[in-house]
């Protein structure tokens, strides 16, 4: 089943057009959730660098799916013609990702308190947790595809977003099972 698929009219090569998440994903997705999914993708297609190693033939659709507590990556060109799938172990990121979930919990918790100056300290945090998260994912993609620091923060955030919609994983990272 896919959760998300956005596309946008490619004009330039080594970018994404394209971003779909797909997986066994709940049906009530959190409005917040959602909220993330789709700024997210917004932001990333609309300004992105996204070059997989030893092809430059895009512009290119990025497909993100969890199976075996591993991201599964699927990258084709715009025709659909595969380019290459990356497995990627979540151990490495999963501190972050526990850390971001918390920290968005308590972003939203600040919402509606309408208290600015806890809210401005809590998006400190969480950009800090994104900055660290993206240059990680950057040294842990650099062998199949490069991508800048706000590539590598968007595609963080959709990992983050699948993750929490997932119901074999989302519990897990934020430590509730």
């Amino acid at each position: 089943m896919t959760a998300a698929t956005v596309s946008t009219a490619c004009t330039t090569g080594l970018r994404l057009c394209a971003v779909s998440l797909d997986g066994d994903l709940n049906s009530q997705a959190n409005p917040q959730l959602k909220r993330e999914q789709a700024i997210a993708i917004f932001d990333l297609l609309d300004k992105n660098t996204f070059t997989p190693v030893g092809h430059g033939g895009g512009p290119y659709r990025l497909c993100l799916a969890l199976a075996n507590a591993r991201l599964m990556m699927t990258i084709t060109t715009d025709k659909a013609e595969h380019v290459t799938g990356h497995h990627l172990s979540l151990t490495p990121v999963r501190r972050l990702l526990k850390d971001y979930a918390l920290v968005c919990d308590s972003y939203y918790d600040a919402m509606a308190r309408a208290n600015p100056e806890r809210l401005e300290a809590i998006d400190t945090g969480r950009r800090a947790i994104h900055n660290e998260a993206a240059e990680l994912l950057k040294r842990r993609l650099w062998s199949k595809v490069a991508v800048d620091a706000d590539t590598a923060r968007r595609l963080f955030t959709l990992i983050h977003v699948l993750l929490m919609h997932s119901k074999d994983y989302g519990g897990r990272i934020q430590g509730r099972a």
